[in-house]
């Protein structure tokens, strides 16, 4: 299974947040899955701490991805292309680059938010 983390769904699983259901968090640890995290979620991330939004705990995001045998995923310019070119139903644009990375590089992608099924991608609730 190629997997995408919703950004909330990436902080629920760093946080064994009883949020992320059992059927998501079997995928995630699923040694055959590959898990990706975009660096869309890591700049959401940062830039809610900036704001105080969002805080925490003297976490090294980046060497989290690696730690749980996550794939980090970077923004590539046909991933922007193709964020540009959606139709604007999720006003979210950290969710709308999400979109296109699942779209272009056939993931799934583990969240709660119901309007990623809109664009048309898999969805793997969170």
């Amino acid at each position: 299974m190629r997997l995408l983390l919703d950004t909330h769904a990436w902080l629920w699983w760093l946080a064994d947040d009883r949020r992320l259901g059992r059927h998501a968090r079997q995928a995630l640890a699923n040694p055959r899955s590959e898990v990706y995290v975009s660096a869309a979620s890591a700049w959401e991330v940062a830039i809610k701490e900036a704001l105080g939004k969002l805080r925490l705990r003297k976490v090294d995001l980046e060497r989290e991805v690696a730690a749980n045998g996550f794939l980090e995923l970077p923004i590539r310019t046909r991933h922007a292309l193709v964020a540009g070119r959606l139709a604007p139903i999720h006003e979210d644009p950290f969710d709308r680059m999400l979109v296109a990375q699942a779209q272009t590089e056939d993931l799934a992608v583990v969240t709660a938010d119901p309007v990623f099924e809109r664009y048309g991608v898999q969805v793997l609730e969170a």
